[in-house]
């Protein structure tokens, strides 16, 4: 009888044991599937011992816990470990393509393989993931173009496919995209202009490519969170109008080294406040006058227009501003004294007046380095 109760207590033993494994490895043999090709395109190569991917061993489930030996890192599963929903992979230089099977993952949120080096163009499958939130593609060398089926990823909030190799037009579909309060595509090889932008937008990014165009006053009109806006090392043109300026959550403004020709600056609507904070404008071509209005605002405190075609007198007003704290003019081709307000004050921690035509600019200040242009020069300008 003795016997016949440890036979039982064993066998009930063994039945829950297999359970328990049941219950910690039901992960989606799709998924799995869709696991395996992701790491079978990956150079065996570029793996190396201690990575992330080394340690996906097919022999056990992906989401069985704990993880002591295998799938140690690089994903995570869903509280069910049924399905995965986060790849984040470590930046050690993987190299190989991204297989079209990760549209299996269906319930992936997130998806990082940044800092890698993955080629070849994104699967079009990719953006037919329904609950993706973060796609981070930077710095890898995928190259091709940004279909307009990206408007597929409803549940997108931040995409950042810079610096890489994409190239044609920035796609008018990421206006669809009403979730999504960050895009960066800079450093890739896009042309053409930039399209009407998503409403939830709070960040932008597109720095150094090859738009071009005039900036678009219909672009921005639904861009009522836009706080960031980096543009810079492009080939935008025309001049810049007073209602980029207005945008009501606007903060930071990185237009450099662009071809832009003309500026104009309202000051800030009457009994709207203004959270602009930095404006970066230089190396551009921007002909006229510095414009006063920009020390009307009352939080930027960065401002450079440094080597554009700008001539006349620096404005008093901006040696009355209580908030300007970073200030560069040099390289155009102002003139006359500088207010006393910026050169003798000391509020000015970081900026240059210097290789203008000013006069009377003290030695003493470190604003007026380097030194001014000949006065050959000034006269012949």
């Amino acid at each position: 009888m003795q016997n016949l109760f440890f036979l039982c207590l064993i066998t009930c033993l063994s039945v829950f044991d297999s359970n328990i494994f049941i219950a910690q490895a039901v992960t989606s043999r799709s998924e799995i599937a869709a696991l395996k090709a992701f790491k079978s395109s990956i150079k065996p190569s570029s793996i190396k011992p201690g990575s992330c991917l080394a340690s996906w061993n097919f022999t056990v489930d992906p989401c069985s816990t704990p993880r002591r030996t295998y799938f140690t890192c690089g994903l995570t599963c869903t509280p069910d470990s049924a399905h995965i929903n986060q790849i984040t992979l470590d930046p050690v230089g993987y190299t190989g393509s991204l297989t079209p099977l990760i549209s299996r993952l269906i319930h992936l949120v997130t998806l990082d393989l940044s800092e890698n080096s993955f080629f070849g163009p994104i699967p079009f499958s990719l953006y037919y993931l329904p609950v993706l939130q973060t796609l981070t593609l930077r710095s890898n060398s995928f190259s091709g173009s940004i279909p307009l089926a990206i408007k597929s990823l409803i549940s997108l909030q931040s995409l950042d496919l810079s610096h890489n190799s994409l190239s044609g037009s920035v796609p008018v579909s990421l206006n669809y995209l009403t979730r999504i309060r960050r895009i960066d595509l800079s450093f890739n090889k896009l042309t053409g202009s930039i399209p009407k932008l998503p409403p939830n937008l709070s960040e932008l990014a597109i720095k150094g490519n090859s738009l071009s165009g005039p900036l678009q006053k219909s672009t921005f009109e639904r861009a009522y969170k836009l706080a960031v806006v980096e543009l810079s090392e492009n080939r935008l043109y025309g001049k810049l109008e007073p209602w980029l300026f207005q945008l009501p959550s606007l903060q930071q403004v990185d237009l450099a080294n662009n071809r832009f020709n003309g500026i104009e600056i309202w000051k800030p609507v009457r009994g709207r406040s203004s959270d602009l904070v930095a404006i970066d404008i230089g190396y551009n071509k921007i002909q006229g006058y510095v414009p006063a209005n920009l020390s009307a605002y009352p939080t930027l405190s960065s401002l450079s227009l440094r080597y554009n075609l700008l001539r006349g007198k620096i404005p008093e007003e901006y040696g009355e501003s209580k908030s300007l704290r970073r200030l560069f003019l040099d390289g155009n081709f102002l003139n006359g004294k500088p207010p006393a307000g910026l050169v003798v004050s000391g509020k000015i921690f970081a900026g240059s007046l210097g290789n203008n035509c000013l006069v009377g600019c003290p030695a003493s200040s470190e604003l007026c380095k380097p030194a001014q242009k000949p006065t050959s020069v000034c006269k012949k300008a």
